[in-house]
């Protein structure tokens, strides 16, 4: 029989601790970490006070494909790929670090959090199967787009919004943190940065990234200012 080692297990349960704290439900929790069924659903109940959901997860791609989800979605894996570009973060580390950004993004712009981190797990298993980046013809930024029509003519949905933008009131059914302040934070974002470069860029040398040491400012989205978003 395998013993796992003290520290090891100790990384598993504090990254199932995080991915509990935003919302994960149990099939990423136990596609994510190496802890037992049992032991995760004592962990989730010990920290919400409730057992987790139960029923499948999305399985639809299409959802990521509609305005306002496509461009939350498009914001979050370019924040993804720009970590796993220039840090050392994979894996759970760089989902986690990747959704708080999204979530700190998001908060200082005033905008709703629509993606949850269970769709955002269940959209990088899409991507180079269903999904896969497009470039938008208009202003240059990469969005996410279906894999099987052709990227020649793409406009992404900031630079040619639908009629009813912003018109919809319906809220999004899986619960989400509406404030990073409502949340344990084990490893807080720096929210401010003191570099003044509108470039993406790293968080002061000596800061480690695992600390989630990269500053919301960093990160330059819409892509072009040409893109400015419609109220949603």
């Amino acid at each position: 029989m395998r013993i796992k080692s003290v520290v090891s297990e100790g990384n598993e349960i504090r990254q199932a601790t995080e991915l509990i704290n935003f919302g994960a439900r149990l099939q990423v929790l136990e596609a994510e970490t190496g802890l037992s069924r049992e032991r995760l659903l004592k962990l989730h109940k010990e920290l919400k006070g409730v057992s987790p959901s139960k029923g499948m997860l999305p399985f639809s791609a299409d959802w990521f494909l509609s305005w306002q989800p496509n461009v939350h979605a498009s914001m979050f894996i370019d924040i993804r790929n720009y970590l796993l570009e220039h840090t050392d973060l994979k894996g759970t580390q760089a989902l986690v670090t990747s959704y708080r950004l999204y979530l700190e993004h998001t908060q200082a712009c005033g905008l709703e959090p629509i993606l949850t981190l269970t769709r955002a797990w269940t959209l990088m298993r899409f991507l180079g199967s269903l999904l896969q980046p497009v470039a938008c013809t208009r202003c240059g930024g990469n969005f996410i787009g279906d894999s099987l029509k052709s990227k020649r003519s793409y406009v992404c949905g900031l630079c040619r919004p639908p009629s009813r933008a912003g018109t919809s009131n319906k809220r999004p059914q899986e619960t989400l943190p509406r404030r990073l302040d409502d949340m344990p934070d084990p490893a807080p974002c720096a929210m401010a940065s003191s570099d003044p470069s509108p470039s993406p860029g790293l968080a002061p040398a000596g800061r480690r990234t695992e600390q989630s040491g990269l500053s919301l400012n960093t990160f330059q989205w819409p892509p072009c200012a040409a893109a400015q978003p419609a109220a949603f």
